[in-house]
């Protein structure tokens, strides 16, 4: 049977309209060789709120189990809430710096607490990682949420890790696909030198992406991708097969 040296947190939390109908999901291997899954819904929520709830439920679960833990998440905000921006928080009276009240209080304020008992009795180790970049545990925290998000009725294992049907120990980041995701981010981010459309053969530029998307919009067959530069302007229209 394979086994775990530690406790082991897998996270994730999913909310549908962001704020909508929300879920969480976790996956907690034990360090004694059992595994847990859990989750639950939302009817009104944010992704932020789903991944925090995530990981409380997961601490509260082994709150007294001794041991080191790892936990792996894709949150930016619960990562770097947790171990950077919370110090500040808490200083200043739950505000930010930019003086606005802090967003989900409650959830900070019960996690914190948690994380520093946490500490009291092992170790605990941050894997912050890519979304959907293959990592079994990952992958399955994100459907439980997305199930319980979407209302499915979602089946939880609970059992000896020697039954789970999921790699969870294999903690190997599928590097392809965080890659692609990372460029993905990049481009969407930047500035853009056109927007082309297609409809019937037909390639428009437009400057502005309202533009673009009110011709495409409800268009069966239309096309649309922003450039970057007039270089990767011609290779898309060389891609479609299309002239301005």
């Amino acid at each position: 049977m394979r086994g775990a040296k530690e406790h082991i947190i897998f996270t994730d939390g999913s909310s549908l309209g962001n704020p909508g109908p929300g879920g969480w999901g976790t996956v907690l291997v034990h360090s004694g060789g059992r595994v847990t899954e859990m989750g639950g819904a939302e009817k009104k929520t944010t992704n932020n709120r789903m991944e925090l709830v995530a990981l409380i439920e997961g601490l509260l679960r082994i709150e007294k189990e001794k041991g080191d833990i790892t936990i792996y998440l894709d949150s930016s905000y619960v990562h770097k809430g947790a171990t950077e921006w919370s110090h500040a928080w808490v200083k200043n009276g739950w505000r930010t710096k930019a003086k606005k009240d802090v967003e989900n209080r409650d959830l900070w304020e019960t996690l914190l607490p948690l994380l520093e008992g946490r500490k009291k009795i092992g170790k605990i180790v941050w894997e912050h990682i890519p979304g959907h970049s293959g990592l079994a545990g990952n992958e399955r925290a994100d459907a439980i949420a997305t199930g319980f998000a979407k209302g499915d009725a979602v089946e939880l294992f609970e059992g000896d890790l020697g039954d789970y049907d999921v790699d969870i120990l294999n903690t190997a980041v599928d590097e392809g696909i965080a890659q692609k995701r990372t460029l993905s981010r990049a481009h969407s981010r930047a500035r853009a030198y056109s927007y082309l459309s297609l409809i019937n053969g037909k390639a428009m530029r437009h400057t502005m992406w309202v533009d673009c998307e009110k011709r495409v919009k409800g268009k069966a067959g239309a096309r649309y991708k922003k450039a970057l530069s007039a270089e990767d302007e011609k290779q898309i229209l060389g891609q479609w097969g299309a002239r301005l």
